[in-house]
């Protein structure tokens, strides 16, 4: 052979080695034997004697023709195949390999690939425990999104698995690899006592029997890896931390060895496993069987798969602590020391943080790439084959950094960080307010909303001028973005934009309510934001009583001094404003009292009619019990018509 060197890597590499290998010696036993074989029945023998009798499948479906006139090429290209295997169009396949995915749904054209994967390597059942989650057979009533219960309903502590009331609550939710937080709470007290009893009367026969339900076997509140059960978009598998509940909706895998977690991550995010999922499932449907059958080679615990699921998870976390509604959640981007310094414009620090953005961004997506470069070398797989599995997928969903402006423009990108600086800063007024009651106009001695989102603002940029600060964030506002309202000040952000704003990041489950005396972007004589968690019976008398009244009053006293004046247009102006204050006050009462008239739950009925409670446990009038959630307390001011917005869950 002289100095041509053998490449002994890629012959073991060979997926068709065997064969090669076991024909020519079956040839050679039967020449020994005085029995003359040709190359073909050499190979018929070593496929009945190892892999028994094989099937042929031919992919013809795209030869059909009939668009722009193109022929009906089927039968030609069934005739070629016949004659000689044609690539991508017939594929002979061992009958055998049919039950390494036995009782599993098939695509015919990939089994040639999936079976060795299979027959070579342990599935994922012998390194981890695939679990389904609970169900609560009524989530209006067990399930709320996380911010609409106080903090101190929520939580669990780790060491004795205690809950206060809601715990954290994994429920599948829409495509996310590596990381996602979900929002959702179960209510979980008391080991579900509440739960269970809903069970007991829906289900009588169960006899107290709730394991088919509940799961109590499970490991919650373990850390573990969780994924949507459906998804159109594909598989994906996200970190679950400690201290959540997981729902049938969203399995979860527990590693036997917690040092496979995060190689496991990266493994079933991986092309090469969605390539197999996508061969043994229904389209979008990924059920814990199909899951157990994932292969997983031994070589991937020692690998670098780990650390680059990590990177991903860690780089996707620290954003969200940019996002108002994540558990994570510290503070908006913009005002990020380590990503702009302090000291530049509004506009300079949205270009860095445009630049950081797509920086990360750029990073997890090659470190996505390189994890799958990692997953075929480490399954040997070869060249032909991966092209294949890659032609297969087709285009997959890329990594993204900000999954919520996905697809969405550079300006899309830049108004949004603007629009949540202003959210993050009414927020911390609503939450440091004594009584959360924060009026639009000076009224009962109390400041504007405008001036102190000002005051929180200034906070923001220490060192820079607040004036100087409100015309770079209003100019930012003034410019024309799609899906954006235009504004020319704060104040018309704050009275037109913010609520409408606010209802879509609470993902329409909204704690700070705009009640007004007008609605949509007409102006109103009187408003006030309110903060759902502190809104009992008391504040609303207080707001009837007080912030109100006294705004009546004073637009009372001004149309006084203006028929003084003799300014008959200021006059009939004010006392328009005390005609409006005075029917949001009528409004408002129907509320506080419960009022109702005709049909229950009909547009005259202004009670809470919280549907799984009897009729004699609903309060009578505005005394909201926070576990009903937004939805069922807020339904008599959508009624009434006192919010900004309208209707808004």
């Amino acid at each position: 052979m002289g100095n041509k060197r053998v490449n002994v890597k890629a012959i073991l590499a060979d997926p068709d080695l065997r064969r090669k290998l076991m024909v020519p010696t079956i040839q050679a036993t039967q020449a020994r034997e005085g029995i003359d074989t040709t190359m073909e029945q050499a190979d018929r023998a070593y496929y009945v004697v190892s892999e028994g009798e094989h099937a042929t499948f031919f992919d013809l479906e795209r030869f059909k023709g009939g668009k722009r006139g193109e022929p009906d090429l089927r039968h030609e290209m069934f005739v070629r195949a016949l004659c000689e295997k044609t690539e991508s169009v017939r594929f002979d396949v061992a009958k055998r390999d049919f039950l390494t995915v036995d009782g599993t749904p098939l695509t015919y054209r990939n089994i040639g690939i999936i079976a060795p994967l299979i027959k070579e390597n342990v599935s994922i059942s012998h390194v981890a425990e695939i679990q389904h989650g609970l169900s609560t057979n009524d989530d209006d009533r067990f399930v709320r999104m996380r911010w609409e219960m106080p903090k101190t309903f929520v939580g669990c502590e780790l060491q004795d698995f205690t809950v206060r009331k809601w715990g954290h609550f994994a429920k599948g939710g829409e495509f996310a690899r590596f990381y996602f937080d979900s929002y959702l709470l179960v209510e979980a007290w008391q080991d579900f006592e509440r739960i269970k009893k809903s069970l007991d009367e829906k289900y009588p026969y169960l006899n107290g029997n709730y394991g088919w339900v509940l799961h109590p076997e499970n490991k919650y509140l373990q850390p573990g890896l969780t994924y949507s059960r459906r998804s159109q978009r594909g598989f994906s598998v996200r970190y679950l931390p400690p201290g959540r509940f997981f729902s049938d909706k969203g399995p979860t895998v527990f590693p036997l060895d917690s040092c496979d977690l995060w190689p496991l991550l990266a493994f079933l995010n991986s092309n090469l496993a969605a390539f197999v999922l996508s061969s043994i499932t229904s389209f979008g449907s990924f059920e814990v069987g199909a899951v157990r059958k994932l292969p997983i080679a031994d070589r991937i615990r020692n690998s670098m798969l780990g650390s680059m699921a990590k990177q991903i998870h860690d780089i996707k976390a620290y954003w969200d602590t940019g996002n108002e509604v994540s558990s994570r959640f510290q503070g908006p981007m913009l005002n990020r020391e380590e990503i702009a310094k302090v000291d530049l414009s509004v506009s300079s620090r949205l270009d860095s943080l445009l630049n950081y953005e797509r920086a990360v961004e750029e990073q997890i997506q090659e470190l996505f790439v390189n994890l799958n470069i990692e997953i075929y070398r480490l399954y040997a797989i070869p060249d032909t084959i991966r092209k294949t599995i890659e032609e297969t997928l087709g285009e997959c969903p890329p990594e993204i950094l900000w999954p919520q402006m996905e697809g969405k423009t550079t300006d899309q990108k830049r108004m949004e960080h603007v629009w949540r600086l202003l959210s993050y800063a009414v927020k911390r007024v609503l939450e440091a307010d004594d009584d959360g009651i924060i009026p639009f106009g000076a009224v009962n001695g109390e400041s504007r909303l405008v001036d102190r989102v000002r005051e929180e603002l200034a906070g923001f940029f220490p060192g820079r001028d607040a004036n100087q600060i409100e015309v770079e964030i209003v100019n930012e506002l003034k410019q024309t973005v799609r899906g954006y309202r235009k504004c020319a000040s704060l104040g018309e952000w704050l009275d037109n934009a913010y609520f409408e704003y606010h209802c879509g990041l609470y993902k329409r489950r909204p704690i700070f309510w705009h009640i007004a005396s007008a609605q949509g972007t007409a102006p109103f004589a009187f408003g006030v934001l309110v903060h759902f968690h502190r809104f009992d019976k008391n504040r609303i008398a207080k707001l009837r009583s007080t912030h109100l009244r006294d705004a009546i009053e004073e637009f009372r006293r001004e149309a006084g001094l203006a028929d003084k004046a003799g300014r008959t247009d200021d006059r009939l102006e004010w006392q328009a404003k005390v005609e409006e204050a005075q029917a949001l006050d009528k409004k408002l009462q129907l509320i506080q009292e419960g009022h109702h008239e005709g049909a229950e739950g009909g547009d005259r009925d202004y009670r809470i009619l919280t549907p799984w409670k009897k009729q004699e446990e609903r309060p009578k009038g505005w005394d909201p019990d926070l576990d009903d959630g937004v939805k069922v307390n807020i339904e008599p001011f959508e009624k009434a018509g006192v919010l900004r917005a309208g209707k808004v869950t």
